[in-house]
């Protein structure tokens, strides 16, 4: 499959790129190198190959699925410039 200068021009568009017409037919050669390369890696075999998440074999950190309050709202509410009876205190803003 190979990328016409209307095709480029097209794509160029879409992705909201300013090409000028001196420069689709360097792009258009761009886009059909990245499909060539598209066509090589759809030839690698990969038949028993196990999907992969990341390069290290780790598995995530898991915690208990807990609600809590999150026990530090003395501490949040010390930032705050007004905080009473344990909230934020707002200007009043609707009437």
């Amino acid at each position: 499959m190979a990328i016409t200068e209307d095709e480029a021009r097209k794509v160029a568009h879409l992705a909201r790129i300013a090409v000028k017409d001196a420069d689709l037919p360097a792009l258009a050669q761009e886009l059909n190198g990245i499909l060539h390369f598209m066509e090589q890696l759809n030839e690698v075999d990969v038949d028993g190959v196990e999907p992969m998440t990341g390069v290290e074999p780790m598995r995530l950190k898991r915690r208990q699925d807990i609600v809590t309050d999150g026990e530090m709202q003395d501490l949040i509410l010390k930032n705050a410039p007004d905080a009473r009876e344990g909230f934020f205190a707002v200007p009043k803003v609707v009437e």
